[in-house]
């Protein structure tokens, strides 16, 4: 019997840690409300989705509606005009922000003058949590001597470090410090931040400091990161911002001092069917060398079937078609055979069973081919079912991409007498219909007329 698949839904967004936290999340919330659409209905997600990439260095996908005057701005005009209307019960009352510095207010204004770092002096930690200035000292860091360097180190360290790995802003800056610092400077950052590693990496900004640390910094302190997440590692593997952290540690750290990889023994079903950690295990997939991956591969065949119909569960088997050694890639296929339909009409192992017919050898994408031409018993060939269905048609699609010789031949001639018989049909097949039309008269280009499937847990598409 297979464990019951363990799918958590979104994980919460992480509280913020101080009250200036609190008051911008706040602000943030209300203008996102200010400037969506569809105010009741604003972007609903019909499955949860782990980020696509680790975070960097653009404040776009991270802050897409970011209020006026950031950590130390005024309060926006929308929320004054909200406060401005007679309370109501469920009307949220901000407390004022603290006034931006005149030079802020300048720099913000005047768009003439060419700033420099030695101009702001003094004010390096308000500048690092506004918006504009984060970016403008961002950008100079990249260019910087080393006595300016120094001097926004100095400012920063140690007194508001935690302060700016937590903010908004401020953490593209302490991001830009690990980037540029000299050595001193990384070692005095990765000081202050020692028992705070576990609480930095489940926090929304805090862990893009942490990942950006793990690449810069000396294996001696990585090992030091290691050691306090290890203790908490798959609590780390199932947060949506923690993920990111072990994902980089799998990415960067000699496999050595990765001893918390023997934690996911007993625990892979659990963990690739969840949409986080299926995408620890494929970093583990492709960074870490066979002895660390084997017991992880045997666990992931013995629950193959299962996790090809699952959610999150089909991307990891699809790693292993693309990725994986030939033998892992055989034994995944030959589960699919004997029940190729089944699994196509699936919404998830429906992709699994593209990416076998683009991924494996020749004789066996033959055989996958050979089965969706057979009969079955009842005298009805799976090409129907599958020109009918809302996902199965997509594999019949992918199987006229690749198939070749002989045996494209006689797809072709087994699909064009269903294609005139479901014409006569009203428009229920039409989008399915016209793309499979399409692949038969352009039968010559192969791969090329299909886009290549995801690996990546993204939201389904189809």
């Amino acid at each position: 019997m297979y464990p019951q698949p363990n799918i958590s839904p979104m994980v919460a967004p992480q509280i913020p840690a101080t009250m200036a936290d609190k008051k911008r999340e706040m602000q943030y919330n209300i203008q996102q409300h200010l400037t969506s659409p569809n105010p009741l209905y604003g972007q609903i997600r019909s499955t949860p989705s782990p980020h696509p990439q680790p975070y960097g260095m653009d404040y776009g996908p991270h802050v897409p509606h970011m209020i006026p005057g950031g950590m130390y701005g005024h309060t926006p005009m929308a929320v004054y005009a909200h406060s401005m209307r007679h309370p109501r019960r469920n009307d949220v009352i901000l407390p004022s922000q603290p006034p931006r510095s005149a030079l802020l207010d300048e720099f913000r204004a005047n768009k003439v003058r060419k700033w420099e770092l030695r101009d702001i002096f003094g004010f390096i930690v308000e500048f690092s949590g506004d918006q504009h200035g984060s970016r403008f000292i961002q950008q100079k860091l990249e260019i910087a001597t080393m006595d300016d360097k120094e001097m926004v180190f100095n400012e920063i360290v140690p007194n508001n470090t935690l302060q700016l790995i937590r903010d908004v802003f401020g953490n593209y800056v302490i991001q830009k410090l690990f980037e540029h610092g000299t050595q001193v400077h990384k070692t005095k950052l990765v000081n202050i931040m020692e028992g705070h590693v576990l609480t930095l990496s489940l926090q929304m900004y805090g862990c893009r400091v942490v990942q950006k640390a793990i690449e810069f910094i000396l294996p001696e302190q990585q090992g030091m990161f290691i050691k306090e997440l290890e203790p908490y590692v798959l609590k780390c593997v199932k947060d949506s911002n923690g993920n990111h952290v072990i994902q980089k540690l799998v990415e960067c750290v000699s496999p050595d001092r990765l001893g918390f990889v023997n934690t996911f023994h007993g625990n892979v079903y659990d963990l690739a069917s969840h949409p986080y950690g299926c995408r620890v295990l494929q970093r583990c997939l492709e960074n870490l060398p066979d002895e660390f991956t084997r017991p992880l591969m045997e666990e992931l065949h013995k629950y193959a079937i299962n996790l090809m119909q699952n959610q999150f569960g089909n991307y990891v088997i699809q790693y292993i078609l693309e990725h994986g050694k030939l033998h892992d890639k055989a034994m995944i296929v030959s589960k699919l055979r004997g029940q190729i339909l089944q699994m196509a009409r699936h919404k998830f192992a429906s992709n699994v069973c593209e990416k076998a017919l683009v991924c494996t050898d020749t004789d066996s994408r033959r055989a996958l081919i050979d089965e969706i031409m057979a009969p079955r018993p009842d005298g009805v060939t799976p090409i129907i079912a599958m020109m009918k269905d809302q996902y199965a048609n997509y594999v019949l699609q992918r199987a006229l991409a690749v198939v070749e010789g002989d045996q494209r031949e006689v797809l072709i001639s087994k699909i064009k007498p269903q294609l005139v018989s479901m014409r006569r049909y009203a428009n229920a097949y039409t989008k399915h219909l016209n793309s499979i039309e399409r692949l038969v008269e352009k039968y010559p280009k192969q791969l090329e007329s299909v886009p290549q499937l995801a690996i990546t847990p993204p939201e389904h598409t189809r």
